[in-house]
């Protein structure tokens, strides 16, 4: 089968890097009552389900022991993938790669890629609102509602702009049991990235003859009456030129030479 054949492009580790490094610098700043900063954090932010926080948290509701975890604390995951035929484009489509392949000269090309929603939730943890709301604050102005970042998915490829999409924001206060235990407050922020998935890298020998053969009747028994050739021309000094005569072999012409077409019209085949 065609899909038997192993490649991977590490798409999806990709995107959930890309999605956690825009919440990862994140901060907190607690002031006084004169507005002078008493303590200034970077929230923390990791890959993890807000329920494995929870549970870490309740371990230790009074918070005296030293726990490896604690609030404010942001953590994020990757709930669906979703096909997205909107965005479908003929996938026989090629896009070409800027190498080559130095043994072959061969220009490296991927189809189109599969276009897919992923959706990614985003949690913030704290103890206080406050803490929240400031967290909160640094993230949704600038999604109205999209932001996109321009990312460079495959080495050779050019980078292609992924839009993350914020499509709603909830909060729900985590108080539970008597007055005195702790209360955690938690807000989801639900977010669509438009990704694109590409199969594996494809290769293509790079043309550079050209032969084309007339005849003046349809018959297939016909004799041609003319051949019209094209190849690349350049002289030894790397210099572009028409004229066959003046020109290397064309088997010694690379892509990103300097060279023109040379063309010949005759009445006879031509001898390469």
């Amino acid at each position: 089968m065609a899909i038997a054949n192993y490649f991977y492009n590490a798409s999806t580790r990709k995107y959930v890097a890309l999605f956690g490094t825009y919440f990862n610098q994140l901060k907190v700043m607690r002031l006084d009552n004169n507005q002078v900063t008493q303590q200034e954090m970077i929230v923390p932010i990791s890959y993890a389900p807000f329920q494995k926080i929870l549970a870490r948290l309740e371990q230790n509701p009074d918070f005296k022991r030293k726990t490896a975890i604690s609030l404010p604390r942001m953590s994020f995951e990757l709930s669906n993938m979703q096909y997205d035929a909107e965005r479908k484009i003929s996938p026989i489509t090629k896009i070409r790669k800027t190498v080559t392949d130095d043994a072959t000269g061969g220009r490296k090309f991927v189809y189109a890629g599969a276009p897919y929603n992923l959706d990614f939730s985003l949690y913030i943890m704290t103890k206080y609102q406050e803490d929240a709301t400031k967290l909160l604050e640094q993230i949704i102005p600038f999604f109205q509602p999209d932001f996109t970042q321009t990312v460079r998915l495959i080495d050779g490829l050019e980078p292609i702009d992924i839009p993350l999409i914020l499509n709603n924001v909830s909060m729900e206060d985590l108080y539970e049991g008597s007055f005195e235990e702790r209360r955690s407050i938690l807000y989801t922020l639900n977010f669509t990235m438009k990704a694109w998935f590409f199969g594996p890298e494809k290769q293509k020998g790079i043309i550079k003859f050209v032969d084309v053969r007339y005849a003046a009747d349809i018959d297939t028994n016909s004799e041609f009456e003319e051949f019209y050739s094209v190849t690349p021309g350049m002289t030894a000094n790397n210099e572009p030129t028409t004229d066959r005569e003046l020109s290397v072999d064309y088997s010694l012409i690379e892509f990103d030479d300097n060279w023109d077409y040379a063309e010949e019209i005759a009445n006879t085949a031509p001898s390469s």
